[in-house]
């Protein structure tokens, strides 16, 4: 009887420490939700190019602060850049982009470099061009700063 008695309060005792366990993990991940840091203004993007493919969307995020103003000629932004497989079901995700104007402020040019692919000038006005050899290739691009792929074409 001693047995199952000893044995009857370590399981108890076991549940007890579980229960404890789950406990203070729930709690830490609601504290780590409530404490988590929204991105102030300069984590806000907007969208500054729109580009589609066949059966593919494109499209280039850079700072807001960025876009309020307009890109000075030579400037270099960190922005981002949307490749929407959605109908191929595989999603959509951003990447790092580096986005910069050219001098004469007649080209944009979208340097992926985290995949190693060769900079996308695209002309300010719109379009078409390769942005990867897969999924991007002639890609009609409206003009920059334009949420519309199709304005003014």
């Amino acid at each position: 009887m001693s047995n199952q008695r000893d044995c009857a309060a370590a399981m108890t005792g076991r549940r007890r420490l579980g229960s404890i366990g789950l406990v203070a993990i729930v709690a830490l991940s609601f504290a780590t939700i409530a404490t988590a840091k929204l991105p102030g203004d300069e984590g806000a993007m907007m969208r500054m190019l729109a580009c589609e493919g066949e059966g593919v969307r494109m499209e280039v995020y850079v700072p807001l602060a960025v876009a309020g103003h307009g890109m000075r000629a030579g400037q270099t932004v960190a922005g981002y850049y949307a490749l929407d497989l959605t109908d191929a079901n595989k999603g959509k995700p951003l990447e790092p982009v580096r986005v910069t104007m050219s001098a004469d402020k007649k080209t944009v040019i979208v340097d992926q470099y985290t995949r190693g692919l060769p900079p996308t000038h695209v002309p300010v006005g719109g379009g078409t061009v390769d942005f990867d050899q897969r999924f991007a290739k002639s890609a009609k691009c409206g003009p920059f700063q334009s949420q519309d792929p199709n304005f003014g074409n």
